[in-house]
């Protein structure tokens, strides 16, 4: 288990994706459903994947990789939001976590790219 505070936060976020895809299939929703849990999930995928990288290039390739299903997954939760599926109370909460999740692959995207340790 890794505990640094983007591979945790991550995994937690992860886990509300996928309590998410189970709520909302209990509802029938199975379309954004499915590319939901895919791209929410694929987040953590990545970071993970990134951790044991063949060098910087290919670190900085998986946490992009990352951002862009982090991207991605707002993308669904605001379509969620606004097709009635989500609550306000709920969106707004996975919104918040899928942002600072979007702001910490930045940073970290920016770091490496800057040779900085």
């Amino acid at each position: 288990m890794r505990n640094d505070k983007l591979s945790v936060q991550s995994m937690d976020f992860a886990v509300s994706i996928i309590q998410l895809v189970k709520e909302l299939k209990q509802q029938r929703e199975t379309i954004i459903s499915n590319q939901i849990g895919r791209s929410g999930t694929s987040i953590g995928a990545n970071i993970r994947e990134a951790q044991y990288a063949h060098g910087r290039a290919d670190f900085i390739s998986k946490m992009q990789i990352a951002l862009k299903e982090a991207n991605e997954t707002g993308y669904w939760l605001e379509l969620l939001f606004r097709t009635g599926y989500l609550s306000p109370e709920s969106y707004q909460k996975l919104d918040a976590d899928c942002s600072s999740l979007r702001i910490m692959l930045i940073a970290s995207i920016r770091t490496a790219k800057a040779g900085k340790d």
